[in-house]
């Protein structure tokens, strides 16, 4: 079996293949999970929910299925032969815990599944507009005139795993806009010290945190990146490699 992929949604979970089926694995809170890492190589490519494998080396993905999202690298000015985001789109907010903030765009009818996705503990909705490029030239201009990023890094969400957003400085940093709507987010991962970072895919799982999943295996508690997992043969059964414990796995 091989770990081809993920969702980071409400309904998260790890999407494995067995030659070309796919079976979904979910990540909710309580599941046990008991996988052995192997050989990493390209996890291929989903068509039709039919997996087809590739054996190249590069990991996640060879060059030939590498996909770049090239909306992703818009500022106002269509990268695409036509443009075509003509849709609603939302331009928000979001905080991850303690002080970290950007700004997004994203489909309005995605609000909410988006801002799961990147496991914000805190968002507002600021803007409504008819297209895309108008959506990437108000987030590009509050990046540049606030210093707020528009991409957080899982290194750095990981950081902030057990703590909480600081309500004081979101709170200022809101000041100056007004929103449509807020959102809050509790992923209930109970944690009381930062979980460290770890590939594996062996433990009980307490909950998700957009890509990060945080799992309690022989006494510690660790947090992975599922896009760490993806491209990794796998066999049923608990991990037997060494893996750091915290100071709590041996009080």
């Amino acid at each position: 079996m091989q770990i081809v992929g993920y969702d980071t949604s409400a309904e998260a979970g790890l999407l494995l293949s067995d030659g070309d089926e796919l079976d979904y694995v979910s990540l909710d809170a309580g599941t046990e999970l008991a996988y052995t890492l192997g050989e990493r190589h390209c996890a291929g490519t989903i068509h039709e929910d039919t997996h087809l494998a590739c054996d190249a080396d590069r990991a996640p993905y060879c060059a030939d299925h590498q996909y770049t999202w090239v909306c992703a690298r818009c500022t106002g000015t269509c990268l695409k032969d036509e443009m075509d985001c003509y849709d609603d789109h939302a331009v928000y907010l979001a905080a991850f815990a303690p002080d970290v903030f950007k700004v997004g765009v994203t489909k309005r009818w995605r609000l909410d599944t988006r801002l799961r996705e990147q496991g914000a503990d805190r968002a507002a909705h600021i803007r409504t507009v008819e297209n895309g490029r108008i959506a990437r030239e108000i987030e590009a201009g509050i990046a540049d005139a606030d210093d707020v990023t528009d991409r957080v890094r899982v290194p750095t969400k990981r950081r902030g795993l057990h703590q909480r957003v600081d309500d004081e400085a979101w709170t200022d940093f809101l000041a100056e806009f007004d929103p449509i709507e807020t959102f809050t987010f509790d992923y209930d991962l109970q944690l009381t010290d930062r979980p460290m970072a770890e590939t594996i895919a062996t433990g009980t799982v307490r909950g998700t945190k957009g890509r990060l999943l945080v799992l309690d295996h022989a006494g510690s508690t660790y947090a992975v990146d599922v896009r760490d997992l993806v491209g990794y043969e796998v066999t049923e059964g608990r991990t037997e490699r060494d893996v750091q414990s915290s100071l709590g796995a041996f009080g």
